[in-house]
């Protein structure tokens, strides 16, 4: 069964380079792929800028300020509800400012597209119920899995990646 990316870009401040939404549609197939996902599975991703990921940010995690992706998964504990006419699982929702993500890939001297794939990679985890948080060994282990579809994916990490506190 194959799977979905819904892909909408909500802002004008970045134009999207051409190749990008095939990018994202490999990093989301490449996960699935990397966590043997049985079925097919839906996934949003909606290009924002700062202002929107801002008021997003504030209004459902508290921060007021923007950030470079947020995921909003629908699923819990691996159980998911799904789309009655696929049978596909809904995942959940990739928010990503394409604003950040030019200021970041510029900061660690990479692409605009190694930046979204990373992104894209790592907001996916999220939605299947990873998360880096609390630190320790859960942050290890989910940074292990990014760097792993990445190099399947031909984006290896150049830099140490670090998020932001």
């Amino acid at each position: 069964m194959s799977h979905k990316v819904y892909i909408t870009n909500n802002q004008k401040a970045v134009k999207i380079p051409s190749g990008m939404r095939i990018l994202i549609r490999r990093a989301c197939n490449a996960v699935l792929e990397y966590e043997h996902f049985e079925g097919g599975a839906e996934i949003s991703v909606n290009f924002v800028d700062d202002a929107q990921i801002a008021q997003l940010n504030k209004q459902y995690r508290g921060k007021d300020a923007p950030t470079d992706v947020l995921s909003f998964p629908l699923g819990e504990n691996g159980q998911y509800d799904y789309n009655q006419e696929t049978g596909a699982a809904m995942l959940g929702d990739i928010v990503i400012s394409m604003e950040r993500a030019v200021e970041q890939a510029a900061l660690y001297g990479h692409s605009l597209q190694r930046e979204v794939a990373f992104l894209t990679v790592h907001s996916m985890f999220h939605l299947l119920g990873y998360d880096h948080e609390a630190g320790g060994l859960a942050a290890v282990h989910m940074r292990e899995k990014e760097e792993a579809t990445l190099i399947q994916l031909g984006l290896p990490r150049t830099v140490s990646y670090t998020p932001e506190p």
